[in-house]
């Protein structure tokens, strides 16, 4: 399944939760604490996703945004599970 992001790096804590309407439509919010220097906020991103997903590190990739605050990742599993994780954590 593939899942639009907006990131917040600096964040004063991890989450993931809320929506955010862009341009490419609506985004799941991940805040992390880590900076946005050399790919730090994106790996914290990444497991992030992953967690509040409940899957593997390994079953969450980055598509495109490497650089971005917008992302987009495919978070492999169960696509019903996903969707609904999705629609919780969004909304």
């Amino acid at each position: 399944m593939r899942i639009l992001l907006r990131v917040k790096p600096g964040a004063s804590r991890t989450s993931v939760g809320g929506r955010y309407d862009g341009p490419a439509g609506p985004a799941l919010i991940v805040a992390v604490a880590a900076r946005a220097v050399e790919g730090q906020a994106t790996k914290a991103v990444l497991q992030a996703v992953a967690a509040a997903f409940g899957v593997r590190p390994s079953a969450v990739t980055l598509l495109r945004g490497a650089t971005s605050r917008d992302k987009q990742v495919e978070v492999q599993g169960d696509e019903s599970d996903l969707q609904l994780t999705l629609e919780r954590l969004r909304d």
